[in-house]
């Protein structure tokens, strides 16, 4: 009873309405939406990271030894934010029909470190039923702070993913979304990676991910509350006697935030999460599933674990002016690792910047920031310390075209 009158308490609080990348558009007759940007990056790394990820700062690419990605000291630059998109809209009988189609130039993938078409976005909707590529159910947009780093704080819950969803409430004050979502996930063996026993190990999901969140939006600010529940599992295909098989239920809560503050519009952007085999959900951890020795039994030495994770993220936008804006913050993951992990594996991250950006009218800006990550192993108190000065440009534009019917 005391948590249930706290959570009414704060939602008490919250009031009733705010703006953030969740907003509903209003039906307004048929229309198209062409928008994007041109978007220049360039800098200085104090420190040295995988080439593949010389424009972004992610904890999880820094070096794991000493030397890993050669000298300290380079200069990038990079157009790789740049990004157009296009959204339809349309009255039908059934309600709006939405389309959302958008692409960048940031290469991941088998296309890491180059600038290439990348979508992001490809998702229809109309009344209550979507599907397509979007936002996760499971993550909160509005988290992500006015910075000009591209790839976003380490700890924060961040995947766009294939889904079928359901949202019989949208927009204020009250929003449920309920989705399944497109599973996946990665298997760090490290040190029994070359044990004969592990080549014939091949995963699977037999069931998709089942992601819900309900929001409410106040005066305030918002507050979404999100869970996920997923079913991995690994096949031994091997001929040895030894049995590899296994599986893992995946869960997570995450919980986020913006609170409007009475100083210089601030808005405080908060998120925690915690969870058990769910990093292909967060912006930078590592594997879901990792190797664990098992001697107490002889039939199967060693199986495959889910692997805890916990993220924070705490960030405060300012607007000094109309044309003068700050943000500064920290976020955090920890990756709880398991007995059969090397010493290198990834355990913990931190990520922390703070900007000044000047915006000369509402469709250019630029300015500085100053960028820290951190990389923690598992084992054998390696740290590695990255320092990064960015100063970005961004050219954005947004046309909109009413499209009349014919009599």
């Amino acid at each position: 009873m005391r948590w249930a009158a706290m959570g009414v308490g704060v939602l008490a609080c919250l009031g009733a309405l705010p703006a953030g990348a969740q907003d509903e558009e209003k039906p307004s007759g048929t229309r198209l939406e062409v928008y994007g940007f041109a978007m220049v990056d360039t800098g200085y790394n104090f420190g040295t990271i995988d080439p593949d990820w010389y424009d972004v700062v992610r904890p999880t690419k820094l070096p794991s030894f000493d030397g890993e990605f050669g000298g300290e000291g380079r200069v990038f630059f990079g157009v790789r934010q740049s990004r157009l998109g296009v959204k339809s809209f349309m009255l039908t009988p059934l309600g709006e029909l939405k389309v959302h189609l958008e692409a960048e130039l940031f290469g991941v993938g088998d296309d890491a470190g180059q600038t290439t078409f990348r979508l992001r976005h490809a998702f229809g909707e109309l009344g209550q039923f979507g599907a397509g590529q979007t936002w996760s159910g499971f993550m909160d947009p509005d988290v992500f702070p006015n910075s000009i780093e591209y790839w976003g704080p380490t700890g924060m819950v961040f995947y766009r993913n294939a889904q079928i969803r359901w949202r019989p409430l949208q927009g204020t004050p009250s929003e449920v979304h309920v989705s399944i979502e497109s599973p996946g996930g990665a298997a760090d063996l490290d040190r029994f990676a070359d044990r004969s026993e592990l080549e014939g190990v091949s995963s699977r999901f037999p069931a998709p991910d089942l992601v819900a969140h309900y929001r409410y939006t106040g005066a305030l600010g918002h507050i979404q509350v999100a869970g996920i529940l997923r079913y991995l599992k690994w096949d031994d295909l091997g001929t040895d006697a030894l049995d590899l098989a296994g599986d893992e239920v995946g869960w997570g809560v995450n919980v986020s935030s913006n609170v409007k503050l009475p100083w210089k519009d601030a808005v405080l952007k908060l998120q925690f999460v915690y969870g058990n085999a769910i990093q292909n959900y967060m912006n930078d951890a590592a594997s879901d599933i990792a190797v664990q020795m098992n001697p107490e039994d002889p039939a199967r030495p060693i199986e495959g674990v889910g692997l805890n994770v916990l993220g924070t993220v705490a960030f405060l936008d300012l607007s000094w002016t109309p044309w003068l804006t700050s943000t500064l913050g920290h976020s955090f993951v920890n990756v709880s690792n398991s007995n059969g992990q090397d010493d290198q594996a990834f355990n913990i991250g931190h990520y922390a910047l703070a900007n000044v950006l000047v915006h000369p009218t509402e469709d250019f800006f630029f300015g500085p920031e100053f960028q820290w990550g951190q990389r923690r192993n598992h084992g054998g108190g390696y740290v590695y310390d990255d320092y990064r000065i960015q100063f970005s440009m961004k050219y954005s534009f947004n046309h909109v075209f009413k499209i009349k019917k014919e009599e």
